[in-house]
């Protein structure tokens, strides 16, 4: 019976878009009812925003950007990326997470993160992935051994990191059309994005490339290579005319902070037809890390300024890696919302933190999960009340030296071994500096939002009379 209920609804999803596709501006709201009826209490905050944000405001940029969303994404992957995201990822798998963690009382992650291989065509200043050299690979079997399982644990979300994924495009491509009721996402430097793949992109329906730069030309080529911006956009030009959704990924450094973050960038963001960008701190992690790219407090503080104000203005999904904590409460690495399984298997808690205790050729993802490392995240989350600070790695080093050692987890950088010490070193300077500032903005934002919800009580209790 819950099997007719399911292809009902996503029969219905199907037929509403269609519908939505032909005047999205008016349609909108009845596409809304649609997924009250079938979403009983699941999301009940976010749907409640959602139409109160977009629905009912004709004047947000959040509806401009849904609208064009709508009008510019060919319709078989509109209805995929609908069925799968909402249906699958955030509804039915929600339940089967939630019962888990309860069993289990360990993390379960909504999304897997995987490196397909080490191997990568550019070698980007800072980057770690290239010190892993070209010979790691996770198998077609790996992937497809983890999606089964994860599947299992109520996960239908997965995200390709690398290297550079799209080396092994081929079975990117034949396990999106295995795995048809799974999103499937890229980070990709988007050079090898030809015709070709376009066309399977359209086939399987269920794939979002995420394309790499560091703002303008001058910005990319000097962290990426000459001529790597013009092959990015190049990108991202057939994608736009294949009306194939796709994002940017934008990693903020103190060299390129205010570049990557003008306005100027952004609406070309939006020009280029992008749908959401993902902007994230840099890290220094490896044995190439240059600190000195790390933003300083004024830097990072005027970073979490101007995305936000650009997401009040901007028609264009803006999200913040490390300053959005507050809205997932904290870290959300170590299965909580996250984890990542690098080429050789290893299942790390971050994609960034590379420390291990298990290896997907020895655990399942369930015992992978359970294991000291991953236990030590689920019992030290939030790693703290303010959520500007909240990596164990970056704004609380002392706590990442302490997870390593109670754990006994080693490095999974094959090339060049790091202890935390060196690691968190690091970060000691970066994480004091930052701190006042953090606490700060953190005290004005706390602030915000007591104003926020008051004004929202009075303005239920107006209408009520």
């Amino acid at each position: 019976m819950a099997g007719a209920t399911d292809m009902l609804k996503r029969a219905g999803i199907n037929v509403a878009l269609r519908y939505l596709q032909k005047d999205p501006e008016q349609n909108l709201g009845k596409l809304m009812d649609w997924v009250d009826r079938f979403a009983g209490d699941s999301l009940k905050v976010q749907r409640e925003y959602f139409r109160r944000e977009v629905i009912d405001n004709p004047d947000s940029n959040w509806r401009a950007l849904a609208v064009r969303v709508l009008r510019d994404t060919d319709q078989k992957i509109l209805e995929k990326a609908f069925t799968n995201f909402f249906l699958n990822a955030s509804l039915a798998g929600s339940g089967k997470r939630e019962a888990l963690r309860e069993k289990y009382q360990c993390n379960t992650p909504y999304a897997i993160l995987m490196d397909p291989t080490s191997a990568c065509n550019l070698h980007c200043t800072g980057c770690w992935a290239a010190e892993y050299g070209n010979r790691l690979n996770l198998t077609f079997e790996d992937m497809d051994s983890v999606i089964e399982q994860g599947k299992e644990l109520g996960v239908y979300f997965y995200i390709y990191t690398g290297g550079e994924p799209l080396v092994r495009k081929k079975d990117l491509i034949r396990l999106c059309e295995k795995h048809q009721d799974c999103i499937f996402m890229s980070f990709t430097n988007g050079t090898l994005i030809d015709d070709a793949f376009v066309s399977d992109i359209l086939r399987a329906a269920n794939f979002i490339p995420v394309i790499s730069v560091e703002g303008f030309e001058a910005a990319t080529d000097a962290r990426r290579g000459d001529g790597v911006y013009r092959r990015a956009v190049a990108a991202m030009e057939r994608l736009h005319r294949s009306r194939i959704p796709f994002g940017i990924s934008c990693c903020y450094t103190s060299q390129n902070f205010d570049s990557i973050i003008s306005e100027e960038f952004y609406d070309q963001m939006i020009a280029w037809g992008a749908s959401f960008v993902w902007y994230f701190h840099y890290m220094p992690v490896g044995k190439d890390a240059v600190p000195s790219l790390m933003p300083n407090p004024d830097q990072r503080a005027e970073i979490f300024r101007r995305i936000r104000a650009y997401r009040g203005t901007k028609a264009l999904f803006g999200m913040d890696f490390q300053n959005d904590g507050e809205f997932v409460g904290g870290c959300i690495a170590g299965g909580r919302r996250y984890l990542h399984i690098n080429a050789n298997g290893d299942m790390d808690p971050c994609v960034f933190i590379h420390y291990s205790d298990s290896n997907i050729h020895e655990k399942t993802l369930l015992e992978g999960l359970r294991s000291p490392l991953f236990q030590a995240y689920h019992d030290g989350q939030p790693f703290n009340d303010n959520h500007l600070r909240p990596c164990p790695m970056l704004e609380n080093p002392e706590l990442l030296r302490q997870i390593v050692g109670k754990t006994g987890a080693h490095s999974t950088d094959l090339e060049a071994p790091e202890s935390a010490e060196d690691l968190c070193a690091r970060c000691d300077a970066y994480a004091a500096a930052w701190r006042p500032e953090a606490d700060e903005l953190w005290e004005k934002r706390l602030e915000e939002k007591q104003e926020i919800l008051a004004a929202r009580a009075r303005e239920a209790a107006a209408k009520a009379r």
